[in-house]
């Protein structure tokens, strides 16, 4: 009873630090990649003690993958206002749904997805999946809705609507082709969505891209 006493007690606190270090970690990552950064630099720049940080984190891993789920936690919850608050406009909808993607994509550089896919393929194949998986529930729906009000073509199911563009995505949105192509994923994705939206979009939909 005592020992559950002071780990309830305790865990607040244990719970701020874990969000500390990951938000700070997230930062760094993100922007530089995660292999330049040293878990000595991050206690250093949290000042906090190494021995405090591999408390809450046993390892780099542990820390990063606690900060690719920290980014999918925020992306869905986005997402989720974002559907939410939905009108009847398709392409209304489909703005909303755009900003949103570029908001969750700005922040990731290529040097991070380039360190993921050649040093943790396993958690490279984890953000693929999630990605994979948020994109699909997300667009079905709103291409579902597109086809409804006679925006979305009839022609091409939207099952294969969205297998392309996870397909392209992909294909463009990964390490090698943002150096190859010098483009951010940022870019990249808006460059993917483009191209699909214009072979799906009908002309009375009259879809147009800033």
């Amino acid at each position: 009873m005592d020992r559950v006493a002071v780990d309830t007690k305790v865990m607040p606190a244990n719970i701020a630090m874990r969000k500390r270090i990951v938000a700070a970690a997230r930062r760094h990552f993100f922007a530089h990649g995660f292999r330049s950064v040293t878990m000595d630099e991050l206690a250093g720049g949290l000042g906090i003690s190494k021995k405090t940080l591999y408390g809450c984190f046993s390892s780099k891993i542990d820390l990063l993958k606690a900060v690719i789920l920290d980014k999918f936690q925020d992306a869905e919850a986005d997402f989720e206002r974002v559907g939410a608050g939905r009108i009847s406009d398709f392409l209304g909808n489909l703005k909303q749904l755009l900003a949103c993607l570029q908001r969750n994509t700005e922040e990731i550089r290529p040097p991070f997805i380039r360190d993921m896919e050649l040093a943790t393929p396993e958690l490279f194949a984890l953000v693929e999946s999630r990605r994979r998986e948020l994109i699909h529930r997300h667009f079905q729906k709103l291409f579902r809705q597109g086809r409804k009000a006679g925006t979305v073509r009839k022609d091409i199911p939207v099952a294969i609507i969205i297998e392309i563009l996870l397909g392209v995505t992909q294909a463009i949105v990964n390490p090698t082709k943002l150096v190859e192509l010098n483009l951010t994923p940022q870019t990249a994705f808006s460059a993917v969505l483009q191209v699909v939206l214009e072979g799906v979009i009908t002309r009375n939909g009259g879809c147009k891209h800033e």
